[in-house]
């Protein structure tokens, strides 16, 4: 928030037009991505996306403020990191076997307490990560130089929902009336899923990330499948069931690496050499001296002292009912014992800056990592129950989900001029809404699919929270996990995507090699790109780019929407009979 805000800044930029849009969208885009999230072991940024499309539907009403579309695409895009959160920790729950002790009333406490946490911590970060710091945020800086272009008309709205429309026809064709397998190509190859998924979704996920991340998924992907389980078991080394623990062992801890490799490099040591830097150019006097001036002065007294000063009476009183809420949600909703629940409280302050950081370099945010972080250090030193580290994960991963999206979207009101108060008013309303809607598409999936449906070899596999379930319940091969955490760490920090790595390592084989296709799609497309640049000029280029991006976000939203449809409809069915 900020002392700028003004009533004009709110009649300007937050319209009830743009609310409306905003929270319709906010529903479909937060149910989609807790859909996304367990099918898919990841969740890409959904900024883009919801740029483009606040500025169809708003340009279709004749509405063409830059700063109205982005508060219209910050509502709409809010509630899917909350939906990240819960679903990268909460179904670790079901997955060791531990879901009747789990209400719905917990879960929306979860998902409530890490929203509100997350929203408290942005205000108070704001000013120092990104009007005084020179942190990139590629995602918010993409965002807004879509806003900037204002190139989203009719063709690209018939792309968008176009493409909508044929994944979810595609979706309803295999999972409905059954006319299209699951699976194409598949070999009888023992410890080894191999196969193609008939998934425009999964496709679409290798073609947004690209060919370089995807070489490496697919490197983890043939290292785990035909290295460890089909070599292993070759050579006499281990049988199947062995190979697949190891193999899952491995991934847990390249990926866990890579999260703390994200701390190390990204956090830890760009703050250890400001911190040197700034001691080798003053001694002490002349420290103390420049703290006392100008922008030093946010330093010397703390950072949470600087920002509490810039806000007002009203916005500091809303930030400490938040505070409160959350502390008593914890304590009375998930029965949290009060030490627990102030270190929760204190921690999301400090893993909120963590994941600002690392979005801030980087545009990823491990959320559940810093979530898996808390609730190893909450298990150190309280007898929590398995049940309620997973509610501890689940709300510091939320408040950092939160908290990368809503710095990611203030970088990109800094570059419009959006009125940073304003923002942070429809950030609430999406992030306060997607709590609700996360919870509800979550329990439909379950009630619709059962408890059993989450795991490796499951409908969904919820890698992440396989993850958290992993730690909480004991790791299959130790070894294999420790190799992974000090690999994933190191490979992050020689600039190597270990995530990718530990994903082709973990997830099925099938679900890599699909992804892969996904991404030979994306080089094939770069390659006409660039000969169309050659020939007809780099905005020809610049079109066929954007039409490419625009298509695979539509057909990765159609799928997941069709899907989360179909889970209700199952439970609509089941209470109807």
């Amino acid at each position: 928030m900020s002392e700028t805000g003004t009533r004009a800044g709110l009649r300007g930029q937050l319209s009830v037009a743009g609310i409306v849009i905003g929270c319709v969208g906010c529903v479909i885009i937060t149910a989609s991505s807790v859909y996304t999230a367990l099918k898919m072991g990841a969740l890409p940024w959904p900024t883009i996306f919801t740029s483009i499309t606040a500025l169809v539907l708003l340009r279709a009403m004749g509405r063409t403020s830059l700063n109205e579309a982005n508060i219209t695409q910050v509502i709409m895009s809010a509630g899917s990191m909350v939906a990240g959160g819960i679903a990268f920790t909460v179904p670790g729950v079901w997955i060791l076997g531990l879901g009747v002790e789990v209400s719905w009333w917990e879960l929306l406490a979860v998902a409530l307490a890490g929203t509100l946490l997350g929203l408290v911590c942005t205000a108070l970060i704001r000013r120092r990560f990104v009007d005084e710091s020179d942190l990139e945020y590629p995602i918010g800086t993409a965002a807004a130089e879509t806003l900037l272009a204002s190139t989203a008309g009719g063709s690209t709205g018939r792309k968008l929902f176009g493409s909508m429309a044929f994944a979810g026809a595609w979706c309803v064709a295999r999972d409905v009336l059954g006319w299209i397998p699951a699976l194409v190509a598949t070999l009888p190859i023992p410890g080894v899923s191999f196969g193609i998924q008939a998934s425009p979704m999964r496709l679409s996920v290798g073609f947004l990330v690209g060919g370089r991340s995807v070489a490496w998924w697919m490197a983890g992907a043939v290292l785990a499948a035909f290295g460890i389980t089909v070599g292993g078991t070759a050579l006499g080394l281990c049988d199947v069931a062995t190979a697949q623990g190891i193999v899952s062992s491995l991934g847990m801890g390249l990926m866990m690496g890579s999260g703390l490799g994200v701390v190390a490099k990204d956090i830890v040591w760009p703050l250890a050499r400001g911190a040197r830097d700034r001691g080798g150019r003053a001694d002490g006097t002349a420290a103390r001296a420049a703290g006392r001036a100008g922008s030093g002065e946010t330093e010397r007294t703390g950072m949470l002292a600087g920002a509490l000063r810039h806000l007002s009476r009203l916005d500091a009183g809303t930030l400490a009912c938040f505070v409160a809420a959350a502390a008593l949600i914890c304590c009375m909703g998930l029965r949290l014992l009060p030490l627990v629940s102030v270190a929760i409280v204190a921690l999301s302050f400090v893993t909120a800056i963590m994941s600002a950081q690392s979005v801030g370099q980087s545009g990823i945010d491990p959320m559940e990592i810093f979530g898996l972080i808390v609730l190893l250090f909450v298990a150190a030193f309280s007898r929590t129950t398995q049940v309620q580290l997973f509610f501890v994960a689940g709300i510091i991963a939320v408040a950092c989900g939160l908290a990368g999206d809503v710095m990611s979207d203030f970088k990109t009101g800094q570059i419009i001029g959006t009125d940073p108060r304003t923002l942070w008013i429809g950030q609430a309303i999406g992030a306060l809404l997607g709590a609700v809607v996360a919870v509800a598409v979550m329990l439909a999936i379950v009630a619709a699919y059962g408890t059993d449906a989450f795991g490796a070899d499951a409908e969904f596999i919820a890698a992440q929270a396989n993850v958290v379930a992993t730690m909480v319940a004991g790791i299959p091969s130790v070894p294999a996990f420790v190799i992974g955490l000090v690999g994933g760490t190191l490979l992050y920090c020689a600039g190597i995507p270990a995530m990718m790595l530990g994903l082709g390592v973990y997830l099925p084989f099938y679900m890599s090699l699909t992804t892969g296709v996904g991404a030979l799609v994306r080089v094939a497309f770069d390659r006409v790109r660039a000969a169309r640049a050659q020939r007809a000029g780099a905005a020809a280029a610049k079109e066929l780019d954007e039409t490419g991006a625009v298509v695979a976000s539509g057909v990765l939203g159609g799928e997941s929407i069709v899907g989360v449809i179909i889970a209700f409809a199952s439970v609509a069915s089941g209470l109807a009979g």
